[in-house]
């Protein structure tokens, strides 16, 4: 079966890079422009893997990830955060807050690609 990929970044060009990248890895992509917008999309959709940046308006990264796993359907759902931030400060807070991993900006397709698989199988 096909899994079901939620981006969500407030770069209309990150999410079409991250459509165009994954798609062509035989995901099917689902994209939502900041953490409010994403965390109706995770009602929406139930996706298997949400991927999230982390500077947003209205809802940042971590809100969002923290706002996902309150919610009992989606404790098990994958969460990759991508973002151009690097520091171990944030990874420690998102991992704190419930992500699975961490990916820097800019990506390579094929490495993230593999993240997917490995957290998603």
């Amino acid at each position: 079966m096909t899994k079901l990929i939620l981006t969500v970044d407030d770069s209309a060009s990150m999410r079409m890079l991250l459509r165009a990248s994954l798609s062509a890895q035989g995901f099917r992509i689902e994209g939502a422009n900041d953490g409010v917008h994403g965390l109706e999309r995770m009602h929406e959709l139930k996706p298997d893997l949400l991927i999230t940046d982390i500077n947003m308006p209205r809802m940042d990264g971590f809100e969002l990830i923290e706002a996902v796993r309150a919610l009992s359907e989606f404790r098990g759902t994958p969460i990759l955060v991508l973002s151009t931030e690097f520091s171990d400060e944030k990874k420690v807070r998102a991992r704190d807050a419930g992500a699975t991993g961490w990916i820097t900006k800019p990506f390579d397709a094929d490495k993230l690609g593999a993240a997917i698989r490995r957290v998603c199988p």
